[in-house]
């Protein structure tokens, strides 16, 4: 018999059915602030009676014990799943699903946008975030920069960053009689991806869209470039043209209506940026400098108070809303010696 634990902490271990045939895991997330990370479990779809799961989770004993006891709860094993469909390249939601490949011969499909970064990993051999510490040094954060780099990563495993069996486009999956529909949603990483399920209103959103947290923009693992929270912003305005549907996130809980949550992210951005022009002033400076000035997490943390680690997602942010205000015309930017420093515009 299914576990029910709807009115329980999110993250708390076991099985959730949001509707008949649709099941959230939450696999943990051992000394990581999230917690941990959903997983969803999608029975009748697969022709052969497999199921269709929707992100790998991080490939370490915790996550496949809970996704094995998670599966035992509805009288299925691993070697059900036959298709992983992967948001994004992050390793809490990929490098699982290229392990249970490796097992059970399932087959995992990855958003075409993800491919530098993969191939990157591939070519270094580490698990650093080459595109965010170049991000950094950018930002007059050089130091941080160093001290990020000279940390140990957990050593890096090939053998878990594999391609995956299919690169995804805007396309529709036919499973049978059900339709996934793949929506890229560039912004968190470029080539995330949610999956849209019409028939029963539902949106499996990974980190694109989440309850409770905005996530960190632009958090690559490639090479830097592009616009990523104009991106961003872009992706969450795409949900809008869509019928409003349920929330399945990858962290928090379900949520009854995607388009509620996208109106507070981007009303939350329009407030960041804000506060954004108003740390540079009069002054021109680097991101990390307006970044120091500014308060961070709901509970308005001092950036001297974060880990190095999130010093670098917070100064990651800072340059991404800098960049979107040049894009308005409302700031300036100038390259010299390697930084970027803007400069409000009257």
């Amino acid at each position: 018999m299914t576990a029910r634990f709807d009115q329980a902490p999110w993250a708390t271990a076991g099985i959730q059915t949001v509707q008949p045939g649709v099941h959230r895991v939450p696999l943990p997330l051992p000394e990581d602030g999230l917690r941990a990370v959903n997983v969803y479990l999608l029975e009748g779809l697969a022709d052969d009676g497999g199921i269709v799961m929707i992100d790998g989770g991080w490939a370490i004993p915790e996550a496949r014990k809970a996704l094995e006891e998670g599966l035992a709860a509805i009288d299925r094993d691993l070697g059900a799943i036959s298709h992983i469909l992967v948001t994004h390249i992050h390793r809490d939601h990929y490098t699982q699903a290229v392990e249970l490949r490796r097992l059970l011969g399932s087959r995992v499909y990855l958003g075409a946008g993800e491919r530098p970064g993969l191939e990157m990993l591939d070519r270094l051999r580490s698990d650093q975030p080459v595109g965010s510490l170049r991000t950094l040094r950018a930002a007059g954060a050089g130091e941080l920069a160093d001290r990020i780099e000279a940390m140990d990563h957990g050593g890096h495993d090939p053998s878990v960053w594999e391609a995956p069996d299919h690169w995804l486009g805007a396309e529709t999956l036919r499973f049978g009689e059900r339709e996934l529909q793949v929506v890229p949603t560039p912004g968190h990483t470029k080539g995330h991806v949610v999956f849209l399920d019409e028939q029963r209103g539902l949106v499996f959103s990974g980190d694109h869209v989440l309850p409770h947290i905005t996530p960190s923009i632009g958090f690559e693992l490639a090479e830097p470039g592009g616009r990523p929270l104009a991106d961003y912003l872009d992706s969450l305005r795409l949900m809008t043209r869509y019928a409003d549907a349920r929330l399945l996130p990858a962290h928090g809980p379900v949520a009854d209506s995607t388009h509620t949550r996208v109106a507070e992210l981007l009303a939350h951005h329009d407030d960041r940026l804000a506060g954004s022009l108003t740390a540079l002033g009069e002054n021109t400076l680097d991101a990390h400098a307006v970044a120091r000035k500014l308060a961070w997490t709901r509970r308005a943390v001092p950036f001297g108070e974060l880990s190095a680690f999130n010093q670098m997602l917070a100064i990651n942010e800072t340059a991404a809303h800098l960049d979107v205000l040049v894009l308005r015309g409302q700031a300036a930017v100038a390259h010299a010696d390697g930084v970027h420093r803007y400069t409000r515009v009257r």
